[in-house]
């Protein structure tokens, strides 16, 4: 203790009191002649620094990926308005009051709503108050706030076969008993549904433009839907995910332009029309579940950022968000015919293409026993975002098709990324000619 004292230049009492201190934690052990010595219990490798071990990784951000060439539901990043949305973030940011700053309303900001619901009034046919409209952090958010106030462990609930998977992951995480009702030309076939469940509680559909297919829910099957889910007291959960996207005409009116019955759920985002880091969605709720709505979302999440809120409004009020969705519209028709007929140059006689209205991906169909899932693996390998059709099947054998997304492949781009993919995929193909068909979704 002397020398330690000596060597540290303080008083011999100040090193005893630590070295007691050190004792009574169990850091160091007396020997009594022998000395001091390191407790022998202590665990070194739990007192070891997390990031000073060897193989521990280092406590830094971890990088995220870029966008990769075909993946599907990124809207086109690289032309998103970011001077426009920086001078609005910078805006409200110098005008956001102390009272802005303490907890939100659950439901959401009132201009936010007003601006959505005047927007959905003009583009998707749906009459609604302001005061319908929560506000969520996107539509999956939206579908397990649904899902915590309708539906009870053990519920049915119809699901479109083939599916999205964030819809099937968030039914089977609420315990739901999931009645697959395949999907066909025209959308959901809506009598199979009201003969495998007709007491189901709860329908997730995608009408606009089913997702993966692409087909949009014919009218009379919208109407045999709503018919039944009033006669059954069950809840129609309008996914409405890129109907912004037509490319032909005007976009469809939604499902819930028809509800009269206040049976539909719209639940709808700003992940494809924005961008999916926003995390901001909303729900337009029928008049007897709003109360409901809005006390799960105060218990749930107490509310969900201002400013965000803040931003999107006035980028909407401003008129920003119109012009972008049409620019959008005209910039995705050019970049689906530039990866058209890329792939048509590419693929020679292989290919026929059938374009639908819109959407934000294409569903490419191989004929001759080739398996989708191997061919997406491959393309997953080389860095490539495309899916395999198959994959997102439950019960109804479905046809084998990669689903690849065109709206971050730039025109020029197009060539190259073709070319790419056939090379990546020629392990996969099958020596003998094969037919391939293109089918926009």
């Amino acid at each position: 203790m002397r020398d330690l004292a000596r060597e540290f230049a303080t008083a011999r009492g100040t090193v005893d009191a630590a070295f007691a201190m050190l004792a009574r934690e169990g850091y160091v052990a007396s020997r009594g002649p022998a000395g001091t010595i390191v407790s022998p219990e202590l665990n070194t490798a739990a007192a070891t620094v997390p990031g000073d071990r060897p193989n521990a990784s280092r406590a830094r951000p971890q990088a995220r990926a870029e966008p990769k060439h075909l993946q599907l539901g990124l809207p086109a990043l690289d032309l998103f308005p970011r001077k426009a949305w920086a001078n609005i973030v910078a805006r409200e940011a110098r005008r956001i009051s102390s009272a802005e700053m303490t907890y939100p309303d659950p439901a959401g900001l009132q201009p936010l709503r007003q601006e959505v619901a005047a927007y959905l009034a003009s583009s998707r046919g749906i009459a609604c108050q302001w005061q319908q409209i929560v506000i969520t952090s996107g539509f999956q958010d939206g579908l397990d706030l649904a899902l915590r106030v309708l539906l009870r462990r053990n519920d049915r609930a119809w699901i479109e076969d083939p599916y999205f998977p964030p819809v099937r992951a968030a039914l089977d995480m609420a315990g739901a008993r999931l009645i697959p009702v395949r999907a066909d030309a025209d959308g959901m076939r809506v009598t199979d549904g009201i003969r495998q469940a007709p007491k189901a509680r709860i329908v997730v559909v995608t009408p606009s433009h089913q997702s993966p297919l692409g087909a949009a829910l014919s009218l009379p099957r919208r109407l045999a839907l709503l018919g039944w889910a009033n006669t059954a007291d069950a809840y129609v959960i309008e996914d409405d995910y890129d109907s912004e996207f037509r490319f032909v005409g005007r976009p469809l009116p939604a499902l819930k332009s028809l509800d009269r019955e206040q049976r539909v759920i719209y639940a709808g985002s700003f992940s494809k029309t924005l961008f999916p880091g926003l995390r901001l969605g909303y729900l337009v709720l029928p008049d007897q579940l709003l109360g409901q709505f809005v006390e799960a979302s105060a218990t749930r999440t107490a509310g969900h950022g201002l400013f965000e809120q803040r931003v999107v409004a006035a980028f909407m009020a401003e008129g920003q968000f119109a012009r972008h969705l049409k620019r959008m519209r005209k910039l995705y028709a050019a970049r689906r015919a530039a990866l058209v007929d890329a792939l048509e140059a590419e693929f020679g006689e292989q290919i026929t293409i059938a374009l639908k209205p819109g959407g934000m991906h294409l569903v490419v169909q191989f004929t001759g026993g080739v398996r989708d899932v191997a061919l997406a693996e491959l393309a997953k390998a080389a860095g490539f975002g495309a899916e395999a059709l198959s994959a997102r099947t439950i019960t109804h054998q479905s046809v084998e098709a990669l689903l690849i997304g065109f709206t971050n492949v730039a025109e020029p781009d197009a060539p190259a990324v073709a070319r790419r993919l056939r090379h990546e995929l020629q392990p996969g193909l099958k020596t003998r000619p094969g037919r391939l068909t293109l089918r926009c979704g």
